[in-house]
């Protein structure tokens, strides 16, 4: 069997991609799809951190938050990621993958804190770590997570998982002439104003020379792909 490209890596899923085509919440065949592939890498010996979003939660209250305050409303969606921990790790159990949700929030009645040491043992002992709560503060999204325990944990790249195979020269919805990159730099996404990531997120990946491959977690197959090094998504390098 051809050796993973990558040994070990940073998943950002956001939350609407175990939505399905729910309104909002989790839909059990979207999430036992994405425990699919992500099993699929683990079986190959991939160490894997994901980092969660919580907005197929947290939309289902979007109506009671009108007006709300920032921060508040930042540590709701905090505490919705953190659900979509919990229940990923309990999918992932059931399908046999050793996982551990940790939190940036102290909660340890629920999950244990995030101990960057022991993710990293964790990591090193093959099971998955599932990082909760975004970074713990308000004002900085799941995105900005990502980049942060990827580069903490030493992951060689971030794979950000959407509903779009990649980065295209225009939405693809709209343009059908648009192209998808199968490679771009920092620079030129930039320049070019690509939403790739949030901005502190996109920077923080630039300064670290942490690339970022965008890809759609709902093509089969395509999570180990990339990890295969083939030519899937787009990667966004230094």
């Amino acid at each position: 069997m051809t050796a993973p490209k990558f040994r070990r890596i940073l998943l950002k899923l956001s939350g609407e991609a175990l939505m399905g085509d729910d309104a909002y919440g989790i839909n059990p065949a979207m999430l036992g799809s994405i425990v699919a592939e992500i099993k699929s890498v683990t079986d190959l010996g991939v160490e894997l951190g994901v980092v969660i979003g919580g907005g197929n939660i947290f939309r289902g209250v979007g109506g009671t938050a009108t007006g709300m305050d920032r921060a508040t409303a930042d540590y709701m969606g905090m505490l919705a990621t953190v659900m979509n921990a919990m229940a990923l790790s309990d999918a992932m159990r059931q399908a046999g993958i050793n996982a551990r949700v940790q939190s940036a929030l102290n909660i340890e009645q629920v999950v244990e804190p995030y101990i960057r040491g022991k993710a990293i043992r964790y990591l090193e002992e093959g099971k998955v770590v599932i990082f909760g709560a975004g970074t713990g503060n308000p004002f900085f999204t799941t995105d900005t997570a990502a980049a942060l325990r990827g580069s903490e944990i030493g992951a060689e790249m971030v794979l950000k998982a959407t509903k779009v195979d990649g980065i295209y020269t225009a939405d693809p919805k709209k343009d059908p002439q648009a192209t998808r990159f199968a490679r771009i730099s920092f620079d030129e996404a930039i320049g070019r104003n690509l939403a790739v990531m949030d901005a502190t997120a996109f920077a923080l990946c630039r300064d670290q020379k942490l690339p970022i491959n965008v890809f759609s977690i709902f093509k089969t197959g395509a999570l180990k792909r990339v990890v295969m090094g083939e030519d899937e998504g787009t990667l966004v390098h230094v």
